[in-house]
């Protein structure tokens, strides 16, 4: 197959330097717009902000900002929008008017350490009755107990009581499970033995 003419090869004129005009129309042409006062284009770029006008008394030092007022009688107030009550600070001609000013708190974040008479979680006894009497429950109560350690460390107390309590009642339901299949698991051999013999 020759690759010259596949449907995907370039035509034989084609010159990949060549922008292709894909159905775009040319961009119009460069047009002065004679509504704005700068006719003779864009002057030199400017380095940093201008010089600050100053308007009586020394320069500032180095690195420190001073708010300048309005030259004088630059700025007038709206009718109507700014009237200062009696007594209120009464900005000179051409001065600003006073702003509200705005205090941003700090965020505070509170974080409870451990409790100082931490709740039981009956670990040891969630594993024993995970291990010796009912599995199901044992792992239930194992992970109440977990729960409760860990809101222990939290400080907090109300989850604490809760999970220990879920605990405390799950492994009584897995001990009590495990001690009647123990009793049952005698009687049944019991039983089994005497036929027998």
């Amino acid at each position: 197959m020759d690759p010259n003419k596949s449907p995907s090869a370039p035509t034989p004129g084609w010159n990949p330097d060549e922008k292709s005009g894909m159905g775009q129309p040319a961009p119009p042409p460069y047009q002065d717009y004679p509504q704005y006062p700068n006719q003779q284009g864009f002057g030199p770029p400017q380095q940093g902000y201008p010089p600050m006008p100053q308007y009586g008394g020394a320069a500032p030092p180095a690195g420190v900002y001073v708010q300048q007022p309005y030259p004088p009688g630059q700025y007038q107030p709206p009718p109507g929008q700014y009237q200062p009550a009696p007594g209120q600070f009464q900005p000179a001609p051409g001065q600003y008017p006073p702003q509200a000013s705005v205090t941003v708190q700090p965020t505070v974040f509170v974080s409870r350490g451990p409790l100082v008479n931490p709740v039981n979680d009956y670990l040891g006894y969630s594993i024993f009755t995970m291990l010796c009497c009912c599995l199901p429950l044992g792992i239930a109560a194992l992970v109440y107990s977990i729960s409760t350690r860990d809101a222990n460390l939290q400080g907090n107390q109300e989850a604490a009581e809760r999970n220990s309590n879920t605990a405390r009642k799950l492994n009584h339901a897995a001990l009590g499970i495990g001690m009647a299949i123990l009793v049952l698991w005698i009687v049944y051999v019991a039983v089994v033995v005497s036929k027998i013999n």
